[in-house]
């Protein structure tokens, strides 16, 4: 039985952490990029930005494939081939792209180390068996897969009109969880494609735990803390977190209330790339996604103009509202001794 956990998490580690966190850091540096540069270029004038940005997007599939090949451990036959998976599995998987890429380059790859430098022509061999897999698992898996993970996107984006209150926590609050356990929420958002309302509320989540964590640990981490975590990520808490749990709640409980005031009060919507849904404030992305959304949305007619009341909602969410709840939250927990100077110090 032990033995049996032991493979389960070594197989939930390889494919749903590595693999998923690099499959993030592909569409980044891809799709993201793409977008912030096409953005920058539609704001100022400037041809050529825009140009390297579409360049940019329209490599999102290679770029996370690759990613996704080089967190396995892939032979440089195998990783390379997978660039031609990756095209076809996200442009077959439609809106659901990042996840039939997850999928298919994961099977494609396991299938192209089996042969790799098993034989004499292993040159041919292994990139044949690389993409041919990836592309027939492409044609019969990726349209489906893509379907699913749209529809499930669209079913939370529709429940959020329904019910913008309890969405609002719902999606806040798990997000940001997610952004903050080593698994990737900037791919879990991408993959659902969460924009709209929704893709607003993980903002706030994601928010709420970064900026959250790097304020009520200011006295152990000081400044190199609250860069590491504000403009980084909060996963570097999860030893601590591990150590004692209960210095998760104060960022948590502040998700659980800004998530419903971007919904509800600002209706604060992330019309950019969904992979920023899940970025929070690292590097300042998930704000420039929301910005890139509202520039697309005036550009396409569907919003007039961006107003004060964008730019107050935008601040509040994601910068003063999280660090002032979690801070009455942790002062709170403090007192009642949950939480202990020290509980939350960095090895920086």
């Amino acid at each position: 039985m032990s033995s049996c956990k032991q493979t389960l998490h070594r197989y939930a580690k390889r494919y749903l952490i590595d693999a998923m966190g690099a499959m993030a850091q592909g569409l980044f540096a891809s799709l993201l990029v793409g977008t912030i540069l096409d953005t920058i270029g539609a704001q100022f004038g400037l041809a050529i930005l825009t140009e390297i940005g579409t360049y940019a997007k329209a490599m999102a599939g290679p770029a996370m494939a690759v990613a996704i090949g080089y967190a396995l451990q892939a032979s440089p036959l195998v990783l390379f081939s997978l660039a031609t998976v990756g095209h076809m599995a996200n442009s077959l998987g439609g809106s659901g792209g990042p996840l039939a890429v997850l999928i298919i380059a994961i099977i494609a790859h396991e299938l192209g180390m089996l042969v790799s430098k098993k034989t004499k022509v292993d040159i041919l061999v292994t990139p044949l068996t690389t993409i041919l897999s990836g592309a027939l698992f492409s044609y019969l898996l990726a349209p489906a897969i893509g379907t699913a993970a749209s529809s499930l996107g669209d079913l939370i984006k529709w429940a959020m009109l329904q019910q913008p209150l309890l969405m609002g926590i719902l999606v806040s609050t798990l997000v940001g969880i997610a952004l903050t356990l080593p698994i990737s929420s900037a791919a879990i958002c991408a993959a659902l494609g969460l924009t709209g309302l929704a893709g607003g509320a993980a903002v706030a989540g994601c928010c709420a735990q970064m900026v959250g964590f790097a304020v009520i640990s200011f006295r152990e981490n000081r400044w190199g803390g609250l860069v590491a975590q504000g403009l980084g990520t909060s996963m570097l808490q999860v030893p601590n977190i591990v150590r004692n749990p209960r210095i998760w709640l104060a960022p948590t409980l502040a998700s659980a209330i800004t998530g419903p005031l971007a919904t509800c009060v600002f209706h604060l919507e992330m019309n950019g790339a969904a992979i920023a849904s899940g970025m929070g404030t690292c590097g300042l992305v998930g704000q420039i996604g929301v910005y890139s959304g509202w520039v697309a949305d005036v550009a396409a007619g569907t919003k007039a103009a961006i107003t004060a009341m964008d730019w107050i909602g935008l601040v509040l969410i994601c910068l003063i509202l999280p660090a002032l709840f979690s801070l009455l939250f942790d002062r709170l927990f403090r007192r009642i001794g949950w939480v202990k100077d020290g509980d939350m110090a960095l090895n920086l």
